[in-house]
C-alpha cells in the first residue's frame, strides 16, 4: 500500500487576473504542444448552475470568473443527472448505458447485465487511453465511481499518474467514508492512504501540481482532469473557513432562488423574458422553520458557499502553477460541473437508508461541529434548487434542474473570448472534442460503438455558432428517471418507477422551467417522441425493470 502525504505548493497569488502578469517559466511541454495543446479538464462535484460569481452568485469565485473572460461559457451544457453517469459519459462520448454505468447503484448479478457494468465497459474506449498512445502523458486526481478494481482503475483508462478516491463520495479530511470500511483511494494503481487530516481540495491539487511539474523533462503534451470533490457533501471546510459566509444565508432558501433567478437575469446568462418554475410545495417554506431550524438551515449553505470559495482558490492554485511554469499559453482550460445541484441527505436516512446508521454512529452534526471533519452536513432540496435556479429540479431528476451545469472553455485554440453560449451541448461532445485538439483517433473498426457527442471545436474557432443540428437526439435514462431530446422537444418523465405512461412533453425554448406538459395538445408531437424513445431505446440497449 502506498502512502502519500500531501506537499503544500507554494504559490504568489490566487486570483488569474494577476497570474496573467506572472513571469514565464520552463517551456518543456510546450515544445510539443507547439502543434498540440496541453489540456487541464477541472471537473467540480455537484456544483449548481447557478453557483459561479460569473454565472451571477454572490459565491466570491474570481478565478474561475476569469477563465470566463478568456473564453466561452455555456449556458446550456447537459450532463447526467448524477456523478457517476455523467463520468462514463465524459470519458467515453457515449451514452451511459453504452457505456457501462446505466445505474451507479448497480451491485451483485445485476452487474452482469450489459449497460450496468458499473465500470467502463468494453463497448467504449476512454479517451485518456487514446491520448496516451498517442503521445500525451495523462495524469488524473480526485473522484473517480468507476469501479474498484484494477482493471477497472484509472490506470485501465489510460491515464499514468493518478491520485483517485474510488467511491462515490468521501469524509474530506480523512478515510472515514460514508459506510463501513471507509473510503478507498488509489495512487499510480496501487491501493493508497489518504494523508489524514489534510483537506481534499489541497490534496488532490498539490497532487496534480506534482505531476505537472516532475514530469517537464518530457517533451510530451499533457492531460491533466482534476476531478474534484468539492462540493460534493459532507459539506467540511477547512477551520479558516468556517465563518466566511456567516449570516449571508438568513433571508432563507426562498429569497435565495428568487435572488439566483434575478441574478441569472442580471448576468445575462438566461434571458429576461424567463419566469422562475412554481416552487416545489414538498418543501417547506422558509417562513414555516422555527428560529432554531432557521438556524440550522441557514449554516448549511454558509458551509456550501465557503467550500465553492475554498474550490476556486485551488482552480486558482491550479492554473497559477501551470502558468509559472511557462504552460499556460499552450493549455487549453475546461472548467464544468457534473450534474445538478445535490439534494440528497444521507444523514437522516434519504435516499438510502442504509447509510444512515454508519453516519450517526460516526458523525457529530450538532450545530456548533457543523463544517468540521467529524460532522456530515448536506443541505438538501430546500437549497438545492436555490442552486439550480432557474430550472425544475435538481441532482438526480431527468428535469432540467439535474441536467444542466455550469461549463467554461478557455485558453490555446478558443477563439471566442469572453463570450457567451446558449447552443445546446452535453458531455458527449468533450470526448470527441479532446480527441480531435489531441490528434487522437477513435476507433472506427467496428470494435467497439461509435461516439455519441460530436465536437466543439468548430463553435469555439468561430466555424459554427452552434454543436448540434436540431435533429440531434439525447436519450437518457438511470434509476426510473428517462428522458429523448430532439431540438427544442423533449419527452421526459418526472418520478419513478418509470412508465410510458408518465411521459410528459415540454417546448424547451419556450418552457425552460418544464411547467406546461404538452403531451394533449401536441398528440402527434408527444406520439412521434414517443416512437424515438423506443428506437433509442433499443439501439442503446437501455433495460428497464420490467425487462428482467
Amino acid at each position: 500500500m502506498t502512502h502519500y502525504k500531501s506537499r503544500q505548493t507554494v504559490v504568489c497569488g490566487l486570483v488569474l487576473g494577476c497570474l496573467m502578469a506572472g513571469v514565464g517559466g520552463r517551456a518543456l511541454h510546450g515544445q510539443s504542444a507547439a502543434t498540440r495543446p496541453n489540456i487541464l479538464l477541472i471537473v467540480a462535484d455537484d456544483l449548481g448552475f447557478a453557483d459561479l460569481g460569473v454565472y451571477g452568485s454572490e459565491i466570491r469565485t474570481p478565478n474561475i470568473d476569469q477563465l470566463a473572460t478568456e473564453g466561452l461559457l455555456f449556458t446550456q451544457f447537459h450532463t447526467a443527472p448524477l456523478c457517476a453517469p455523467t463520468r462514463a459519459m465524459l470519458l467515453s462520448g457515449n451514452n451511459n448505458h453504452v457505456a457501462g454505468m446505466g445505474s451507479q447503484f448497480s451491485q451483485g448479478a445485476m452487474q452482469q447485465i450489459p449497460g450496468f457494468e458499473s465500470h467502463l465497459s468494453d463497448r467504449i474506449v476512454p479517451f485518456p487511453r487514446l491520448l496516451r498512445d498517442a503521445g500525451y502523458d495523462t495524469y488524473t486526481v480526485g473522484k473517480w465511481h468507476l469501479g474498484d478494481a484494477p482493471e477497472h482503475s484509472p490506470r485501465a483508462a489510460g491515464f499514468q499518474r493518478s491520485f483517485q478516491l474510488l467511491h462515490g463520495a468521501a469524509n474530506h479530511f480523512d478515510a472515514t467514508g460514508i459506510r463501513p470500511g471507509g473510503s478507498l483511494y488509489r495512487a499510480d494503481g496501487e491501493l493508497a492512504e489518504y494523508p489524514a487530516g489534510e483537506y481534499s481540495t489541497t490534496v488532490f491539487t498539490d497532487r496534480l501540481i506534482e505531476f505537472i511539474e516532475t514530469s517537464q523533462d518530457s517533451d510530451r503534451p499533457f492531460f491533466a482532469f482534476a476531478a474534484y470533490t468539492s462540493p460534493h457533501w459532507p459539506l467540511q471546510v477547512p477551520e479558516e473557513d468556517l465563518n466566511l459566509y456567516r449570516g449571508r444565508y438568513d433571508a432563507g432558501y426562498d429569497r435565495l432562488r428568487e435572488q439566483r433567478f434575478e441574478s441569472l437575469q442580471s448576468a445575462g446568462i438566461i434571458p429576461g423574458h424567463w419566469t422562475l418554475p412554481p416552487r416545489n410545495d414538498a418543501i417547506t417554506p422558509w417562513a414555516d422553520l422555527s428560529p432554531d431550524e432557521q438556524r440550522r438551515e441557514s449554516r448549511k449553505m454558509e458551509l456550501y458557499a465557503a467550500m465553492v470559495d475554498n474550490l476556486d482558490r485551488h482552480v486558482g492554485r491550479l492554473l497559477e502553477a501551470v502558468r509559472a511554469n511557462g504552460l499556460y499559453e499552450d493549455t487549453v482550460v475546461i472548467f464544468m460541473g457534473d450534474n445538478g445541484a445535490a439534494a440528497e441527505d444521507f444523514y437522516n436516512g434519504y435516499p438510502h437508508s442504509n447509510f444512515q446508521s454508519y453516519l450517526r454512529a460516526n458523525y457529530d452534526n450538532a450545530y456548533e461541529n457543523m463544517g468540521k471533519p467529524s460532522s456530515f452536513i448536506s443541505y438538501g432540496p430546500q437549497w438545492a434548487e436555490a442552486g439550480s435556479a432557474p430550472f425544475s429540479r435538481h441532482k438526480t431528476y431527468t428535469r432540467e434542474g439535474g441536467l444542466v451545469a455550469p461549463m467554461i472553455v478557455a485558453g490555446r485554440g478558443v477563439e471566442r473570448r469572453g463570450e457567451q453560449s446558449d447552443t445546446y451541448a452535453t458531455v458527449m461532445d468533450l470526448a470527441p472534442t479532446i480527441l480531435e485538439w489531441g490528434q487522437a483517433t477513435y476507433p472506427t473498426d467496428g470494435s467497439v460503438q461509435p461516439m455519441r457527442g460530436e465536437s466543439m471545436t468548430p463553435l469555439l474557432t468561430r466555424v459554427t455558432n452552434t454543436v448540434h443540428d436540431d435533429q440531434y437526439v439525447t436519450t437518457l435514462y438511470h434509476g426510473g428517471q428517462a428522458l429523448v431530446r430532439r431540438g427544442r422537444w423533449k419527452l421526459v418523465n418526472l418520478e419513478g418507477p418509470f412508465s410510458e405512461d408518465s411521459f410528459e412533453l415540454f417546448d424547451l425554448q419556450q418552457d425552460p422551467g418544464e411547467t406546461t406538459n404538452l403531451a394533449d395538445a401536441e398528440q402527434e408531437r408527444f406520439a412521434e417522441m414517443l416512437a424515438l424513445w423506443r428506437s433509442e431505446r433499443q439501439a442503446l440497449g437501455i433495460l428497464l425493470p420490467e425487462d428482467f
